[in-house]
């Protein structure tokens, strides 16, 4: 990552140029990440809240725009905007954003409506614009690599999929406490408030999505364990969803900030198990663990062979709390799309559908049958 007009190169700059709208906790973690790939330049940053944005601006080194129109009309075709705000302002930003012409990358939640959701695709369809949605997660070598071990059989026919997305007791963490490097504090109001399905389920679901397309149906059941958490406002804090895909398995998918943290993926196939113990981290393991017989009792390896990347895979960065994420694959996957002239891999078709399916798993309780469709992902070169 380069800011830009401060001497960086032709070849640090040959992909292209990102936007920051918000620059709250988040940001520090895209700007880290972005930091890895000095291919891409950073234009500038807006914020609303003038304090906040001199803030990030001064610890970062980048150019600043009081409004939000004024960052936009800073933009040349090609370049992509990181809406990094609120989920309750991601809506108004990214429409604001397409508006004007220009590709988007949005934070998770892309909304929190799914009729606002279709209208953003769709206009990004109508205005011939990328629209991606985080996270970026599913762009990276442990989701790659078991996306590439399912579709080569290695476990054999996929039949269940079990997927934890659970943080670990959070209410009772010093979260307020807790700040990003230029010093923002973590937004646990809006967590709270929006609620642990709609912020993390798609650490896994985009995963899934990814391996084996649409999800057709969502049968879910969400509630409220802990009514005091600040801000929350009732907001389910825990979920238990089981996914039917159109072609595909059946997937249980587990999100909660009670239960002790897990975040294990497993496929479980007619020839053994491939597992992930620790989706946030790019680079973690994925573990064939092989089904046999021994004196009569099925059992599986209780080691597992290590399924690796045939290649270099991708930039890493460091370890932020309990992940290990590179925020900045998805914005770098789009500018690439656009430099090599062919279609993201991150579709505007797979942002609305991980949209839909995250809303219907957050409630109401009970059967949701999903109308976006979007087709698997190409796995990367190096799988």
């Amino acid at each position: 990552m380069q800011a830009e007009g401060r001497g960086s190169s032709s070849r640090e700059t040959r992909l292209g140029r990102v936007a920051l709208v918000g620059c709250g906790f988040v940001a520090d973690l895209y700007m880290r990440s972005l930091a890895a790939h000095p291919e891409i330049a950073v234009i500038a940053a807006h914020d609303h809240d003038p304090a906040r944005l001199a803030k990030f601006a001064a610890h970062w080194g980048v150019a600043t725009d009081a409004t939000l129109a004024a960052l936009l009309a800073r933009l040349s075709p090609g370049d992509v905007v990181l809406n990094l705000t609120n989920p309750a302002a991601h809506y108004a930003v990214s429409r604001a954003c397409l508006e004007a012409g220009h590709h988007v990358w949005c934070e998770k939640p892309l909304t929190l409506d799914v009729a606002q959701a279709r209208a953003l695709h769709d206009l990004a369809a109508a205005q011939g614009l990328m629209l991606a949605s985080a996270p970026s997660s599913v762009l990276g070598e442990a989701a790659q690599v078991l996306i590439g071990a399912v579709r080569r059989g290695v476990a054999g026919t996929p039949r269940l999929i079990y997927a934890e997305m659970d943080d670990g007791f959070i209410p009772q963490a010093p979260y307020a406490k807790w700040q990003s490097e230029s010093g923002a504090a973590w937004p646990h109001a809006d967590e709270f408030a929006v609620g642990c399905t709609l912020e993390h389920a798609g650490y896994v679901l985009s995963w899934l999505i990814a391996m084996f397309g649409s999800v057709t149906r969502v049968v879910s059941a969400s509630a409220e364990v802990i009514p005091d958490k600040p801000g929350a406002a009732g907001a389910p804090d825990v979920s238990v969803t089981v996914l039917t895909f159109e072609n595909g398995p059946v997937a249980r998918l587990t999100c909660s900030i009670v239960a002790s943290h897990d975040h294990r993926l497993r496929v479980f196939g007619d020839e053994g198990v491939l597992q992930v113990r620790e989706v946030w981290d790019n680079a973690a393991a994925v573990r064939f663990f092989r089904r046999f017989t021994l004196r009569r009792r099925l059992i599986e390896h209780p080691i597992g062979q290590r399924i690796r990347a045939r290649g270099p895979s991708h930039p890493k960065v460091g370890r932020w709390g309990a992940a290990s994420m590179n925020f900045a694959l998805g914005p770098a996957e789009m500018l690439a799309a656009l430099a090599e002239g062919r279609a993201c891999r991150l579709t505007n078709a797979m942002a609305l559908h991980l949209t839909e399916v995250t809303l219907a798993l957050q409630g109401p309780s009970g059967v949701a049958e999903i109308e976006s469709r979007c087709a698997p992902m190409e796995v990367a070169a190096w799988v």
